[in-house]
Parts: C-alpha cells; structure tokens; sequence
C-alpha cells in the first residue's frame, strides 16, 4: 500500500503531521480527505459510465441508431 515505508517511517510522518496540524484538526482534515476522494470516484463513475455508454451507441446497429436519431430531431423540432 505505502510502497517501501516501514512502519517506523509512517509512525515518523504521522508524528510530524500531528504536530504541524495539532489534534483538533486532523479529524477535518481527514474528512475534507474523504469528501474529496467520495468526489473523485464519482466523477470518475460518471465518466466510465459515459464511456460504456458511447460504446453501446457505436456497437448497435445503424437501423436502431436511425430511429433514435429521427425521434430525437422531431423532440428538438418541437422545443422551438
């Protein structure tokens, strides 16, 4: 997970982060970490999820791509 740390060296890192941010704010910092990465992942879902979904386009017939095109034009065509 941490590559070639030893415990020594992430007990060294830990100490030196408690000292520089003090006890009281690492529980923020630690949940500011967490919302980040929560953010991350789901951008980054969201993108796979449009990178299937472009597959799945380019993958189906061009008969059912057709439709889908013709019916989408007249939804536009009735907006304006």
């Amino acid at each position: 997970m941490f590559g070639n740390l030893g415990a020594t060296e992430i007990i060294l890192i830990l100490l030196v982060i408690l000292i520089f941010f003090g006890a009281r704010k690492i529980p923020e910092l630690a949940q500011g970490l967490g919302k980040g990465m929560r953010e991350f992942r789901k951008a980054a879902r969201e993108i796979q999820d449009d990178i299937n979904e472009e597959k799945r386009h380019i993958n189906e017939p061009s008969s059912t791509r057709k439709t889908e095109k013709s019916s989408s034009e007249t939804d536009n065509t009735d907006k304006s």
